[in-house]
């Protein structure tokens, strides 16, 4: 097998599907070495025959191709335990599929969206089916093996949200951004979402504590695969920190557009975000802390706006990275077919 494997190319195809249309990403390897990389967009969330040309052009070169879809269902979540009779104490997983990661925490996600995805791309066929929490985990890896955080992915139409400490996973949650009309303004938005705000505005109650006891691991399922700050002042935590820090005034730079005011989108995912921070500190299921830092995986391209009202609302350290979703799914199957 090795050696007709150096005969051929291998090919990783990544299918990631936004609000409006889908993007296949796809990296050729030779042996370790990339070759080239490609990318294309299709007006469809599902799957028409231009997409299945464009992929099909790839698996025909080499025997060696791997497909991958990003979770993108709504019914899916991460739980801050993998023993199998504490799962249901956070989520009734009966109806679900779900896989241990890491020995230390789990991720699911509904039996009936996981049929939808592999029935819809039975024309193309599916190796793996990558959770975006797993994929968080994978971007900030360098964070998360040392600090206590907020990590959080946003998409065009979801956010993930967890909180880790020292890897292991204390919170998990998927949540779903609305599409607002193109003539709704700000202020109609805000009205919706009064309630909201009215619930925020209740407070905070950080004397909610709960434990999580000791893991155990799960058996795996089918092809479903995984996918800085105040805590400690210490010197590698500033430094990485100001890393951060510099990364994101060189983005500023290249982008001089002035920010006067937040879009619609960015209010709903700060409204959507602070709303699920809310939960983690006050359901006792969870080990709750109050967070000090958060790191955004940012996808959409985020206004800088969405950064202070975090810091001034919440007065919680914010951190923006950009991530190239697809180029991260392509790392996590490269990960996968190693192993």
């Amino acid at each position: 097998m090795k050696f007709l494997e150096s005969l051929y190319i291998k090919a990783f195809i990544n299918i990631v599907v936004h609000r409006h249309e889908t993007v296949v990403f796809v990296e050729t390897f030779t042996k370790d070495k990339l070759l080239d990389s490609y990318e294309e967009s299709f007006e469809t969330t599902s799957v028409n025959e231009k997409l299945v040309a464009y992929i099909h052009n790839f698996t025909k070169q080499t025997p060696f191709y791997y497909i991958s879809y990003l979770d993108n269902s709504t019914s899916q979540g991460a739980i801050p335990t993998c023993v199998k009779n504490e799962i249901s104490l956070y989520h009734d997983v009966s109806a679900c599929e779900y896989k241990c990661q890491d020995k230390q925490w789990t991720y699911y996600t509904a039996k009936t969206d996981l049929y939808e995805i592999e029935k819809t791309y039975e024309k193309i066929g599916l190796d793996f089916i990558f959770s975006p929490f797993t994929l968080v985990s994978q971007f900030f890896k360098d964070k998360i093996n040392e600090h206590f955080a907020g990590y959080i992915l946003i998409q065009e139409h979801l956010i993930t949200v967890t909180v880790f400490e020292n890897t292991a996973l204390l919170y998990g949650e998927t949540l779903i951004i609305d599409e607002y009309e193109a003539d709704e303004t700000l202020e109609d938005a805000m009205i919706e979402d009064v309630d909201i705000v009215d619930e925020i505005e209740e407070g905070i109650d950080l004397d909610d504590i709960s434990t999580i006891d000791e893991l155990e691991s799960l058996d795996d399922f089918g092809d479903i695969e995984d996918l800085d700050s105040f805590e400690e002042m210490d010197d590698f935590a500033q430094s990485e920190d100001v890393e951060e820090e510099f990364h994101e005034e060189v983005e500023a730079i290249e982008n001089d557009e002035p920010e006067e005011s937040i879009s619609n989108d960015d209010y709903q995912r700060f409204t959507l975000i602070q709303n699920s921070i809310n939960r983690y500190y006050h359901d006792e299921k969870y080990n709750s802390k109050f967070l000090e830092t958060i790191y955004i995986a940012d996808s959409v391209g985020v206004s800088s706006i969405l950064k202070q009202y975090f810091e001034e609302e919440m007065f919680i350290n914010t951190y923006v990275r950009t991530i190239d979703v697809g180029q991260e799914l392509s790392s996590l199957s490269r990960l996968e077919v190693l192993k």
